[in-house]
């Protein structure tokens, strides 16, 4: 199975994103510097995929601090500064947060002399527990889309190299093929930083997968045509009204899909279901460098100094969404009500 990375000994290794399909060159990662730094240059990208290295990243400044015999209360202020070092990085991904936070709940609740197994522990616990989520989302997503064999157009990446395995989306399309019901897949390009291109187009391709990579701008053609049976995204974040937050270009597709009668599915951990933000209106967008979408690598494609906008996200509103598929069902509109009821720990489980 494709993994984006890999824990070995006190070492994360984490596969560098910004290098594929060109090379696959692996970076050695010791400390929660090392880790904020992989995800704010997106050598790891992919918001379960970031939940799992800052999870990690809590963990190896838990034991560093552990190790230099702070005290207490001076331990625990540096842990949480830590946390919020991370969490800088990348403010539209919820996992992010959710994923530190959770690691943090543990330190407060552990002696800091424990901290460096007890983390470790959690954050290998983070990063199994997504592996698990994916294999359910494909199964979930059997269900949840139309029966019979299926082309479908995906949209970035949210496959194996956005999770700790497997994928959300993809997820879905590995599902798919091994049940013998995908005829194909298109994969967006995915400008400006060409996630379809490079990273879904690699990993459908190596593994076998019947792929076809198109630009952005063909999927309205490909829509018209009647070529798409359905339309399978990630999200980043996805609010509490079903409002789902993903990489740009998202929202056109939704816009597509409605146009077309073509169904629109959102699939994603319920780490990325946010209750506490109640429409997509209040999700922080993230911009960044205009350059991206200036050039291609190294190679410049406009003007170096003409004006150009970058926001990495935009919003689709529920109205525009068949179903989110998450690894404890599917949620249906109304979505106040279904991600609720999701959400809900099962019985016996609740505090």
């Amino acid at each position: 199975m494709i993994r984006p990375f890999l824990l070995s000994g006190d070492v994360l290794r984490v596969l560098d994103q910004r290098l594929l399909p060109r090379e696959e060159r692996w970076l050695e990662v010791t400390d929660c510097d090392g880790c904020a730094g992989v995800i704010d240059t997106m050598a790891v990208r992919g918001a379960p995929a970031i939940g799992c290295v800052a999870a990690r990243g809590v963990a190896f400044a838990a034991r560093d601090l552990a190790a230099r015999g702070l005290q207490d209360a001076d331990a625990r202020d540096r842990l949480r500064a830590a946390g919020a070092r991370l969490v800088a990085t990348r403010p539209t991904a919820v996992n992010l947060p959710w994923a530190v936070e959770r690691l943090l709940a543990v330190a407060d609740a552990t002696p800091v002399e424990q901290w460096a197994a007890r983390l470790a522990a959690e954050a290998d616990a983070v990063a199994a527990e997504d592996l698990e989520a994916c294999l359910a989302i494909g199964r979930h997503g059997l269900d949840a889309l139309p029966p019979g064999r299926l082309t479908v157009l995906t949209h970035c990446n949210a496959g194996a190299l956005a999770t700790a395995g497997y994928g959300t989306a993809l997820g879905i399309v590995r599902a798919l093929h091994d049940a013998g019901r995908l005829a194909r897949v298109f994969a967006d390009d995915t400008r400006p930083r060409q996630q379809g291109a490079r990273l879904t187009a690699w990993e459908l391709h190596r593994e076998g997968l019947p792929v076809t990579l198109v630009a952005d701008t063909v999927a309205g053609l490909l829509l018209r045509r009647g070529a798409v049976d359905a339309v399978v995204t990630g999200a980043d974040r996805v609010a509490a009204n079903g409002d789902s937050a993903n990489k740009i270009g998202t929202y056109q597709l939704a816009v597509l899909c409605a146009h077309h009668g073509v169904p629109f599915y959102i699939a994603a951990p319920t780490s990325t279901v946010d209750l506490a933000c109640p429409t997509g209106d209040a999700i922080v967008i993230e911009e960044r460098d205009p350059d991206e979408v200036r050039r291609v690598d190294d190679v410049w494609v406009a003007p170096a100094d003409v004006d150009a906008y970058n926001p990495a996200f935009d919003v689709t509103p529920a109205s525009l969404i068949t179903a989110i598929v998450t690894e404890r069902g599917v949620a249906r509109p109304s979505y106040r009500e279904t991600l609720a009821a999701l959400m809900r720990p099962p019985r016996g489980n609740r505090d």
